[in-house]
């Protein structure tokens, strides 16, 4: 099912805005380029995920190396600051146990469009 999430130009590059949809409270992020919508839900104290921020993070590197990136794509929770990569939903500290559901998002006729 599709539903009308928000208008195009509602969002700021880097914010999110949260929506209900269906009963599920859901964030749309924007990150300048793509529309991200991912549940506002953290599975480890099921605290309101998408009111945290948004961030990069220390990639993997040789020992005492550290390199900074994906800027903008990891959102950390407010309560106990897990964090999650916002295009896929899963943990950066054990992406095979915790993750969190993401949508698909399309644009269309300038509405933000999210597939559920």
């Amino acid at each position: 099912m599709k539903y009308n999430a928000a208008e195009v130009g509602e969002i700021e590059i880097g914010t999110c805005k949260i929506v209900n949809i269906d009963g599920r409270s859901i964030g749309i992020y924007y990150d300048g380029e793509n529309y991200h919508a991912i549940r506002n839900v953290c599975p480890h104290e099921q605290a309101e995920l998408c009111k945290g921020h948004f961030s990069g993070t220390t990639l993997t590197s040789k020992p005492h190396e550290y390199i900074y990136g994906m800027e903008g794509e990891i959102l950390v929770c407010p309560w106990h600051g897990w964090e999650f990569n916002v295009k896929t939903g899963e943990s950066l500290v054990d992406p095979d146990r915790y993750r969190v559901k993401v949508y698909d998002v399309s644009v269309e006729e300038d509405r933000i469009v999210v597939h559920i």
